[in-house]
């Protein structure tokens, strides 16, 4: 359960307030390089400075996969082997001195260094096994000449994912892949950068996040607070969705945002607070527009016969239900005497252990 509230400020008729949404994450950010992170909290700064080709429309049930950067959606061979990409034009990316004060579009060359840089050991990518199992051809390979030889072949041809001209891009898989389209639409991991900013920046690529979303990170201080910003190169983008008729809150959603431009607010504000009273407190306060789950020991307040309270209610502030979902893993240690093995029985007994 989440709950936002709306809290009424005064403002300058001569002056057009700053949209400011203002949030607090629990965990601590890792950073924002794509590839490098793994963490949820970083990852939802990133997906919304970088964008990935696909993305999703979650009024749509079920949700479905959208165009992003991409013209349209993907053309893909009979055999789920080759995805065809061809990009919007006219999408630029934020400002930063490594294009030189200069305009700079994204091209298909973007898209396959995006995609490379898994694969190189110097990235030390998060996600790099899980790019393996997607099985680009000719990717692993590099990465193995990379660790032998201390050098990535950024320029060196590679059949799995090929520039046909500057606004398409294909990508060969060594195996069938249907869902391989759900690869290329998470912005938040996805997210595709320009080869100038990341060889500017080095090791430090993680500080300075440039892509063509719609915001761009303004100020950050580590583990404290993270303020981004409407970016002004943002390609014109306006609110679109097609949930199903008989959804009657989605309807509702969707009649709200149709049509407005997009982002909808100038200016983000996200502050670090991992301790879970001091971030009800803040939201309490109208120092936060919205909180994440409730603190639990907050709910029978919050929440008294499973409703909002009244008072709650009368400051403005809504309660929103979702569904969680969680995947969870068992490692085994494959050489443990009494969980190792693969004979029939030693099989047999992690079966049993896992559905206890």
């Amino acid at each position: 359960m989440g709950a936002a509230s709306y809290p009424s400020r005064a403002q300058n008729p001569s002056v057009p307030p700053l949209k400011v949404f203002r949030y607090a994450f629990p965990i601590a950010e890792t950073g924002f390089d794509p590839p490098q992170l793994s963490d949820l909290y970083s990852r939802i700064v990133t997906a919304n400075i970088f964008e990935a080709l696909y993305g999703y429309d979650y009024l749509a049930r079920p949700a479905k996969v959208v165009p992003v950067l991409a013209e349209g959606m993907p053309q893909v061979s009979a055999d789920f082997r080759t995805y065809t990409v061809k990009l919007r034009r006219g999408v630029h990316f934020s400002d930063d001195p490594a294009f030189g004060g200069k305009k700079r579009e994204l091209t298909a060359n973007d898209v396959a260094y995006t995609y490379k840089r898994f694969y190189d050991p110097v990235t030390k990518s998060q996600q790099l096994s899980s790019m393996l199992e997607e099985g680009i051809a000719g990717l692993e390979e590099m990465n193995k000449r990379a660790i032998e030889t201390g050098k990535f072949e950024y320029d060196a041809p590679v059949e799995g994912i090929q520039v046909l001209d500057r606004y398409t891009v294909q990508f060969k898989l060594q195996r069938p892949r249907p869902r391989f389209i759900y690869t290329l639409a998470d912005s938040g991991i996805q997210g595709i950068v320009a080869r100038e900013v990341v060889e500017k920046y080095g090791p430090a690529i993680m500080e300075h996040p440039v892509g063509t979303g719609a915001f761009m990170l303004s100020e950050w201080r580590r583990a404290s607070k993270i303020t981004l910003v409407k970016n002004p190169n943002y390609h014109e983008e306006y609110y679109a969705a097609e949930p199903a008729p008989g959804d009657t809150k989605a309807q509702a959603i969707y009649a709200k945002l149709k049509g407005k431009r997009l982002p909808l607010v100038d200016k983000v504000e996200v502050s670090i607070i991992e301790e879970p009273q001091p971030r009800w407190l803040a939201f309490l306060n109208n120092e936060q527009e919205f909180v994440e789950r409730i603190p639990y020991a907050y709910a029978p307040e919050v929440v008294p016969h499973n409703q909002l309270a009244p008072k709650l209610a009368k400051r403005g502030m809504q309660l929103e239900r979702v569904p969680l979902s969680d995947v969870t893993f068992m490692y085994w240690n494959m050489t443990d005497k009494v969980t190792g093995g693969y004979t029939p029985e030693k099989v047999a007994l992690r079966r049993a252990m896992a559905i206890a």
